[in-house]
């Protein structure tokens, strides 16, 4: 029987809860809802849960150590169950691709965006699974101040299916592999009409 590691990647804290940036928090409170786990323990710098998906013992991670230090906490984890690399899924924020979409890779860079960073210089790798969930690209301004943003209105709704998607293609990575959640979940949503 494998273990998987399914991390989804946040800030900690009331102001940071429905920004962007933690919307790989949010997927993983839908894992964990649909799966019965319960992310209450505090090790490795990290809110944790224990279970099943299928006949899988799964590893649910939130990391509390802000999401430019993520990398400390799935390096903890990863060490301390000895996870090969292929069974950690990071599900996560890309402001790069649109919004609503998700992205299934097994491997690549970690691109902007710095809890991937973070990651992979605490792992030394880029050989991981990742969820990419489109939050939507920002032309102008601060970058900081949108990805710590709250969603508007009109795209909260599209969001939360978003993140309920990925909380599914988590499942499926895990029960069936991950060239079938790919297929499957690798869309290209824009403003919730295919293109």
């Amino acid at each position: 029987m494998a273990l998987y590691v399914i991390c989804g990647l946040g800030n900690p804290g009331k102001e940071y809860e429905n920004t962007r940036h933690n919307i790989g928090f949010h997927a993983l409170d839908f894992l964990a809802e649909k799966e019965g786990i319960s992310i209450t323990k505090k090790k490795f710098h990290a809110s944790i849960g224990e279970g099943r998906i299928g006949s899988e013992r799964v590893i649910l991670a939130e990391p509390q150590t802000y999401m430019n230090a993520s990398g400390q906490a799935v390096r903890e984890i990863v060490s301390y169950f000895k996870i090969p690399t292929d069974h950690l899924i990071v599900v996560y924020d890309d402001f790069d691709i649109p919004l609503g979409s998700l992205r299934i890779r097994r491997f690549g860079s970690a691109g902007t965006h710095n809890g991937m960073r973070s990651i992979v210089k605490e792992l030394g790798t880029t050989d991981f699974p990742r969820i990419r969930i489109g939050t939507g690209k920002k032309d102008k301004g601060d970058l900081i101040r949108f990805v710590i943003g709250d969603f508007q209105e009109d795209e909260k709704k599209i969001v939360k299916e978003a993140a309920e998607l990925a909380a599914d293609a988590a499942v499926a990575i895990v029960e069936q592999g991950i060239d079938l959640a790919m297929n499957r979940y690798n869309t290209k949503k824009n403003k919730g009409k295919n293109e």
